[in-house]
């Protein structure tokens, strides 16, 4: 792998670096700079003419700034003669505004992802994106990855004799249902209304959870808004334990500490597609790495082989 070239933005670096381990190749430098009138300024300090370029970086808070960030590095890698320039994008945080739900608001996702493709990508790799469609608006080749194997690995040595996965809404089911099969277990899903951001609705859940030990599945926790009202319906109806997993454990606003605060949440697990800080950890939650799986893509585009015969939904 002599002609592959694989940059950091300041987002998550630390992942970064072990995808570059798993990889056996030195996480090339690169430098931030802020001007006296707030502008940024990037500079890729490795070679990159005609090599194959990974820029890891996913999209997290504070998203525009980490934005702008990745969108001069594609065209620093571009102006610098890159042969390929592949953003690794753990977390596409515009994911979210997929559709158009209301008078003259703009389809986001569809917007960041035209940006990307103008500053010079020409592939993209995301994992657990927040809903299909997201995947046809970049006009660059996209591979999607998903975490269930590495969900399902960490609980397979429990016992799931009486274990049912629960998806909060129906728009997750599909994951659910496909995380349920390869644990063996029976799926359930809440029925959910969202009025706002942070205010939603769980009139039911569908399926049987009664006396049962209840794995709630998202793609991604921000406020926890949503998995707090489906605790209270599990409640109603008798689950017996209940854990959480998720892909992408954002936990913005003292969410981690909210969950945590729930005594009959035994366990919080997430990937670490974003950073956690150490200083908003609890005793309860447990982080897996991606950085393998990612890795391994990022071989496979490389050497031309196929991603989606190692991470195609099961």
């Amino acid at each position: 792998m002599r002609e592959i070239a694989v940059f950091s933005g300041s987002a998550h670096p630390e992942l970064a670096a072990e995808v570059c381990s798993h990889l056996g190749v030195p996480l090339s430098p690169a430098r931030v700079d802020r001007f006296a009138n707030d502008c940024l300024e990037v500079q890729l300090q490795a070679n990159c003419r005609e090599r194959d370029v990974f820029l890891i970086q996913p999209l997290v808070a504070p998203v525009q700034e980490h934005l702008v960030e990745l969108l001069l590095m594609c065209d620093a890698a571009r102006g610098a003669s890159a042969s390929r320039i592949t953003v690794v994008m753990p977390h596409y945080s515009y994911a979210r505004s997929d559709k158009k739900d209301a008078p003259r608001i703009s389809i986001g996702g569809r917007l960041v992802a035209d940006l990307l493709v103008a500053s010079g990508a020409s592939r993209v790799l995301a994992m657990t994106l927040h809903s299909p469609q997201v995947h046809g608006f970049f006009s660059v080749p996209v591979d999607h990855l998903h975490a269930l194997r590495e969900l399902a690995d960490h609980f397979r040595d429990r016992d799931l004799s009486h274990t049912t996965v629960v998806s909060p809404d129906l728009g997750n089911a599909k994951e659910a249902a496909a995380f349920a099969r390869l644990l063996g277990v029976q799926v359930a899903a809440g029925a959910k209304q969202r009025f706002a951001d942070d205010r939603v609705q769980i009139s039911s859940v569908i399926g049987d959870v009664a006396g049962r030990d209840v794995i709630v599945l998202d793609d991604e926790i921000a406020k926890g808004s949503t998995v707090l009202e489906l605790l209270d319906r599990l409640r109603e109806l008798d689950a017996r334990t209940i854990r959480i997993a998720c892909t992408h454990g954002l936990f913005s606003a003292g969410a981690l500490n909210r969950l945590s605060a729930e005594p009959d949440v035994l366990e919080i697990v997430c990937t670490n597609t974003v950073p956690v800080p150490n200083g908003d950890r609890s005793d309860k939650l447990r982080i897996l790495s991606i950085a393998p799986a990612l890795a391994e893509a990022v071989r496979r585009i490389h050497n031309g082989e196929s991603v989606s015969a190692l991470f195609e939904s099961p």
